[in-house]
């Protein structure tokens, strides 16, 4: 089997799944029990909290778990507007953003605030000079991924924050579920972002867990009120054995991260320079510094981009349409839309997405069915 969907979800590792056992057999007490086992369960979490701050240079106290990319992202976002309300009801966000900020804006709106979509270029990126301009005086949240997850497009991140050093009051999230392990922390973790949001099934931890990066001082409001765990900002017994098993997770992405970022470019520069060989393929992840090294996004004319999927999945090869939120309800890609693509051409679609575990030989493997299947599709246009 060859696994090319790993934007959608990973494996989660041997070691990784190992740690989630033996955390669960052995420290089933409730990390807010004042017990011995409660303590053990609490200095575990506390550890495992310590150990991801270190890992990504920031604060314990600015690491705050959640069950993944989506809620993190809603926090970030609603959280925002409503610690903030009082100082302005305008949020900016972009054309290209993962549903589960869209629709978090789109909620949003429903009560009120004012949202303003930022507009991409050809590489569905945003333009620095564009942000400037939609802020207003009442604008109190800029929320941006750092990598989109149907092209792989890195947004500029640097110019962001160049803009918003102007703006200290404006809050900034980062959505950096793609971006993880990728190379891209230094511009991620920059010195004006505010909120950063991961998912843990994206780098080969379990499902159902995630964290955020708060920066010290910002206000957010909690969406989870109850018992007031994390520093009362998210209620809700602490998932233990997943968020030591995310530590784990994160330990092993980010060893020798620039060796395995680089097989990941090579790979998939493999592939595009072999399939952007044939004439009706077009690509829309180019070879460009602005495209993560992990994610290609390409077409085939006069095919769809389920039939493509399919296909390859006859040779036991997996990819995806352009999103695996969308693929199963035939909904195009958002941010094709957003690059003014033709529909024509946005429903024949595809995504690969690779990790640190794929090859060279996996990718030399794609490209003979890739041949082989291109010249079926022909036959049938």
């Amino acid at each position: 089997m060859i696994y090319f969907d790993n934007s959608a979800t990973t494996k989660a590792a041997p070691e990784v799944v190992d740690t989630y056992a033996k955390v669960s057999a052995n420290y089933w007490g409730n990390p807010s029990s004042l017990h011995k086992f409660g303590e053990q369960a609490f200095n575990l979490l506390e550890q495992s909290r310590q150990q991801i701050a270190d890992l990504l240079g920031v604060k314990l106290s600015e690491i705050l778990f959640t069950s993944g990319g989506t809620e993190g992202d809603n926090w970030a976002i609603k959280g925002t507007a409503m610690a903030k309300r009082e100082f302005g009801n305008h949020l900016i966000t972009t054309e290209v953003e993962h549903p589960a900020v869209h629709n978090s804006m789109e909620q949003l709106k429903q009560l009120g605030f004012e949202v303003t979509y930022l507009p991409v270029d050809e590489n569905g990126r945003v333009s620095a000079e564009d942000l400037r301009a939609a802020i207003k005086p009442s604008t109190i949240l800029v929320s941006t991924m750092a990598v989109n997850n149907e092209i792989g497009a890195v947004q500029p991140l640097d110019e962001i924050a160049a803009v918003l050093r102007d703006f200290p009051r404006i809050h900034w999230h980062i959505d950096a579920v793609q971006g993880i392990g990728k190379g891209l922390a230094d511009k991620i973790f920059n010195d004006r972002v505010d909120f950063v949001t991961f998912s843990g099934h994206k780098f080969h931890a379990p499902r159902g867990i995630g964290f955020m990066y708060k920066r010290q001082g910002r206000k957010l409001a909690p969406l989870m009120a109850g018992g007031g765990q994390e520093r009362n900002l998210r209620s809700g017994t602490e998932n233990l054995p997943a968020i030591a098993a995310m530590a784990k997770a994160l330990r092993l992405l980010l060893d020798n991260e620039a060796a395995k970022v680089k097989q990941q470019r090579e790979i998939r520069l493999a592939i595009l320079h072999h399939v952007e060989k044939f004439p009706n393929v077009t690509i829309f992840s180019k070879d460009l510094p602005v495209f993560a090294p992990h994610i290609l996004c390409f077409a085939i004319a006069g095919v769809r981009g389920e039939t493509i999927v399919h296909a390859f999945e006859e040779h036991d090869i997996y990819i995806s349409t352009t999103s695996a939120c969308s693929s199963k309800k035939h909904v195009e890609s958002s941010t094709l839309q957003a690059m003014k693509i033709d529909d024509g051409i946005a429903t024949s679609a595809v995504r690969i997405s690779l990790d640190e575990h794929n090859t060279m030989a996996e990718a030399e493997e794609f490209n003979r069915v890739f041949d082989d299947l291109y010249t079926q599709f022909a036959k049938l246009n």
